[in-house]
């Protein structure tokens, strides 16, 4: 895809706040300060449309930007950050458990996570989460250019084991040298195609799965 466009459209806590309208939506999911804010700025070629920040978990919105006139880009709150206050935590859980279960806009979620680290229990329940109501996801593993071949391999191997994925599942992702842009976007563009917008299932009903962030 080449990106003409990126605008902010609103921010939502809840669906009566979500854009009205039927532009299919790709949302971003991962732990707080894996790099999804900088994913997101390569991918749409823009330095700041998405903030970085020192303080991971300060993202507490569903946040819509607008990409040409194709789709919604979904960046969802960042999870796992130990020193979010509970409060907060409460509060995030069904506001997306509400959004990945009953947006039909939704094509599918990009997990991301970060090379250096083992999946944690909440990576799997969110990867399981989608699965079961149907959500395709896209692996990304960001911060490539941190660890060596062989360090790769190694956390690869881990990583596979850990979410039950892949060698083919995994997208590799460096925001330093851009490594993995063209592929991420490919599995993007597949998603938003119309045929997979026709295959998608309607989500299940919520009641009947576990919550998974905690």
């Amino acid at each position: 895809m080449i990106v003409k466009q990126t605008e902010f459209i609103k921010s939502a806590t809840k669906p009566s706040h979500y854009p009205e309208g039927s532009l299919p939506e790709i949302a971003f999911a991962g732990r707080s300060n894996v790099g999804k804010s900088s994913l997101v700025n390569v991918l749409v070629n823009r330095k700041n449309l998405v903030r970085t920040s020192s303080t991971p978990g300060r993202t507490q919105l569903i946040n819509f930007f607008q990409v040409n006139d194709d789709f919604m880009l979904v960046d969802l709150p960042g999870y796992g950050y130990a020193k979010v206050p509970l409060a907060v935590k409460k509060e995030w859980r069904p506001m997306m458990e509400t959004y990945l279960s009953k947006r039909r806009n939704l094509r599918g979620v990009v997990l991301i996570l970060d090379i250096r680290r083992t999946p944690t229990e909440e990576d799997l329940q969110m990867l399981t989460w989608l699965r079961a109501f149907s959500v395709p996801p896209i692996i990304v593993i960001t911060k490539c250019d941190k660890v060596s071949k062989n360090e790769r391999a190694r956390q690869s191997s881990i990583i596979m084991e850990k979410l039950q994925l892949k060698k083919e599942d995994l997208n590799y992702f460096s925001a330093l040298s851009r490594e993995g842009k063209d592929a991420v976007w490919a599995r993007i563009d597949a998603l938003l195609a119309p045929e997979a917008a026709e295959a998608a299932e309607i989500p299940q009903d919520p009641a009947q799965l576990d919550p998974v962030i905690d």
